[in-house]
C-alpha cells in the first residue's frame, strides 16, 4: 500500500487538476484540442484491465490522446477481512491524473455515487459500501479515516459527462424514459447540489438509467446537445455492445474487456464510432 501521507497528496492533488481541467464548465469537459480518445467501460476494481487501458492509451507518445475512465470502485477482489480493494484503483487513477492533467478523466458512475451519499446498494447479496469501508480500513488503520475522507473529495471533485468537438458525448449511463422528463443538463454546467444527487435529481438520472431504446436516447442526445453517445453502467459479455444507432455501450469489467479508441477531431459516424472498439 502506498504511504498514506503520499496518498493523501495524490488525491488532494488529483482533485485540484480534475476542479481545473481546461474546458470544463460545472461537472462537463469540453475536449478542444484532443485527436482521439481512448474509453473505457466499467472496472469495478480490476486492476489489471486498467493497466491494460493505460498501455493502449500509450498517453507519453500520443500527446493530444485523451482517456476516459469510469466507474472503478465496488469490486469482487477482496482482503483476508472481506474488504473490498477496488480503493487501489482510485490511487492509480488518482496518480495517472496527476501524471497526465487534462488528459485523464475519471466519470464515476452510479457506485461512486452510492458510496458517497451512503444510499444502499448491494452486489451479489452483499452491502458493497461497507466492504469498501472495511477495505480502506484493513489497508490503511489508523490513517483509513483521513483517506476515505480524500476519497469522497476526489469523487465530488471528477466530471460526469466528458464531449468531444466531433458531438461525442460519453457518460456512465443516461435518464430512463421516466427520469428524462426532470433531467436538466444544465444542472450538470455547475456545482453539483444535493437536490442533484436525489432520485428525482439529474445527477442520479445520469448514472442510475438503463434505458437503450433509440427514442429514449435520441431525447437524451438532443438535451445535451450531441450526436452519439458512449455509455457504460450495462454488464456485457462480449465487451461492447451497440444497442442502437447512436450509441455504444463499454464494459471493462471483465473478460473480454471492451474498450474504444476514436477520432475527436473530426466528423464520426455511428458505424465508425462502433468500428473503433475492440477487447483488451
Amino acid at each position: 500500500m502506498p504511504d498514506p501521507a503520499k496518498l493523501l497528496t495524490t488525491l488532494s492533488r488529483a482533485a485540484a487538476v480534475f476542479r481545473a481541467a481546461p474546458g470544463r464548465s460545472g461537472r462537463v469537459v469540453a475536449l478542444a484540442d484532443a485527436e482521439d480518445v481512448l474509453v473505457g467501460g466499467d472496472l469495478h476494481g480490476h486492476v489489471g484491465n486498467f493497466r491494460a487501458l493505460m498501455e493502449k492509451a500509450d498517453l507519453p507518445h500520443h500527446p493530444r490522446r485523451h482517456l476516459v475512465l469510469q466507474e472503478v470502485v465496488h469490486g469482487p477482489f477482496r482482503y483476508p477481512n472481506g474488504g473490498d480493494k477496488s480503493h487501489q484503483l482510485l490511487d492509480l487513477v488518482a496518480a495517472l491524473c496527476c501524471q497526465f492533467p487534462g488528459r485523464v478523466h475519471f466519470l464515476p458512475g452510479n457506485h461512486e455515487l452510492a458510496q458517497a451519499t451512503g444510499r444502499e446498494i448491494q452486489k451479489n447479496d452483499a452491502d458493497v459500501n461497507a466492504l469498501f469501508i472495511a477495505g480502506v480500513e484493513a489497508a490503511y488503520g489508523d490513517h483509513a479515516d483521513d483517506v476515505y475522507a480524500a476519497y469522497l473529495d476526489l469523487i465530488a471533485a471528477v466530471p460526469l459527462a466528458v464531449r468531444t468537438a466531433n458531438r461525442v458525448f460519453i457518460s456512465h449511463s443516461l435518464p430512463s424514459e421516466r427520469g428524462m422528463q426532470a433531467f436538466i443538463y444544465e444542472d450538470l454546467l455547475r456545482d453539483t447540489e444535493p437536490a442533484d444527487l436525489e432520485t428525482h435529481g439529474s445527477v442520479y438520472a445520469l448514472v442510475w438509467g438503463r434505458d437503450t431504446r433509440l427514442a429514449t436516447v435520441t431525447a437524451f442526445l438532443q438535451k445535451v446537445d450531441c450526436d452519439l453517445l458512449i455509455t457504460g453502467h450495462i454488464p456485457l459479455d462480449c465487451g461492447f455492445a451497440a444497442p442502437n444507432d447512436r450509441q455504444l455501450i463499454l464494459d471493462s469489467m471483465g473478460t473480454p474487456a471492451g474498450y474504444c479508441l476514436f477520432p475527436s477531431d473530426r466528423p464520426i459516424t455511428h458505424d465508425a464510432l462502433v468500428a473503433s472498439a475492440a477487447i483488451l
